[in-house]
């Protein structure tokens, strides 16, 4: 059966068709529409009227390639911004009455709970102490797992659509920012923090958006050119990436081989926090993946 999963994040809409045979999967496209759900509106939780029509632009698209591939199933799951949206009920009328698409909003905990899944079908066997850390426009879930299980799980509203709305952030960023920062960080995820020093978790799996962008730029290929289930990340890599990004402007950001113009100003504050994960809990292994979301939605239809 020909199935699809539309994740309608913060920044974009993302489409994944597979093929689906029991408990085996194949890939069949991706593709991603920016949406920007996340723009200014979102300071006060509310979905402006040119994000709403840029959804529905998005959707209508995805349709024809939807159609293309016959699929006979879809399911569309929409998460932060739309869930914490003061206007969500009619952007949810409004996109459903012009697209024909009904949206699912799924709660913090259940993203977390889908991206553990989605992971799990990239590894198929998590044996050590780690923490899956997904890194959106609209919230962050650090998901601590062991021996194939979920043992905690948290989503917070500290995604960097929101992070830099809220911080007027200098172009490159000044090291008081970068303190405010970490402080702002601190307080919000101290539970997850917590939890991995007991966990003794010195693993950290990316994936999602920013890792994406790490690993396109290390490997130094375009954005969306190289699929990846899991691929490791060496600490010197990061770091070296870490100071370059953290230190950079807006354009000379832009001319990185592999960065993603969608994720050109947020990948400074994503760099910011995965460092402070990184240092809170002495992580020694970085593994970056594709698999987050849309492929936890397709496992559980699987």
């Amino acid at each position: 059966m020909k199935v699809a999963v539309i994740d309608l994040g913060t920044n974009t809409c993302n489409l994944l068709i597979a093929e689906i045979e029991k408990q085996h999967f194949n890939i069949l496209h991706q593709s991603k529409q920016l949406v920007k759900l996340g723009d200014n509106k979102i300071k006060s939780n509310r979905i402006s009227s040119a994000a709403t029509r840029r959804v529905i632009n998005a959707l209508l698209e995805q349709q024809k390639i939807i159609n293309k591939f016959q699929v006979e199933k879809i399911r569309l799951v929409a998460t932060s911004a739309i869930r914490s949206a003061e206007n969500k009920v009619e952007f949810l009328d409004e996109v459903g009455s012009r697209s024909g698409r009904l949206i699912r909003i799924v709660s913090g905990e259940k993203e977390a709970e889908l991206i553990f899944k989605g992971v799990l079908l990239a590894f198929e066997e998590l044996e050590n102490p780690s923490v899956i850390l997904d890194i959106g426009g609209g919230s962050n879930e650090l998901i601590v797992v062991h021996k194939n299980k979920m043992l905690w799980k948290e989503s917070q509203s500290t995604g960097m659509a929101r992070v830099i709305n809220q911080f007027s952030l200098s172009d490159p960023l000044k090291p008081d920012e970068v303190k405010k920062l970490h402080q702002f960080f601190a307080e919000k995820h101290q539970a997850a923090f917590r939890q991995c020093k007991d966990k003794m978790v010195k693993t950290l799996i990316g994936c999602s958006g920013a890792f994406d962008t790490i690993a396109d730029i290390t490997d130094q290929v375009n954005p969306g050119e190289k699929q990846r289930r899991h691929q490791e990340i060496s600490l010197t890599d990061f770091y070296t990436l870490h100071e370059k990004i953290t230190g950079s402007t807006h354009q000379q950001r832009l001319s990185m081989k592999g960065m993603d113009s969608v994720r050109v100003d947020l990948i400074v504050p994503a760099m910011v926090f995965i460092e402070q994960v990184i240092k809170e809990n002495n992580i020694s292994r970085i593994i970056q993946t594709d698999f987050a979301l849309r492929e936890g939605v397709l496992a559980e239809m699987m």
